[in-house]
């Protein structure tokens, strides 16, 4: 259910390295418990975030969620489509609901992540 290619994290986040990029987006999990998204606040390219801030916002018709970036570095592309889409959040969390883009600063952040397996277990119990 939840793509190999990635990890994740215990904030329902899920990250896919690409060379010295990080492409990042909330699971498939994440966005069934928010429900319809109907707005998605990012921030802007350039900006330098430390492991674990707040990045965003995703708003539903239920709730506002935040999403947090599991590793440090400089935001250098967000999903411009998102904002006349929003939906693809839901329609595809794993892939064209990606949100941002990231530079990392370290591959050491991402040994705390878990594997589609570890968080398939994680997501199934329920835990946020």
């Amino acid at each position: 259910m939840y793509p190999s290619d990635a990890l994740y994290t215990r904030d329902h986040e899920w990250i896919r390295v690409e060379d010295d990029l990080c492409v990042l987006g909330v699971t498939d999990f994440a966005q069934q418990e928010l429900g319809e998204v109907v707005f998605v606040e990012l921030p802007e390219p350039g900006q330098v975030f430390d492991t674990h801030d707040e990045i965003g916002t995703i708003e539903s018709v239920k709730a506002v969620a935040e999403v947090f970036t599991p590793v440090a570095g400089e935001i250098v592309e967000v999903n411009e489509r998102l904002k006349d889409d929003p939906e693809l959040v839901n329609d595809d969390p794993h892939g064209d609901g990606w949100l941002v883009k990231i530079k990392f600063s370290s591959a050491d952040e991402l040994k705390d992540l878990m594997s589609a397996e570890e968080y398939e277990e994680f997501a199934a119990k329920g835990k946020d």
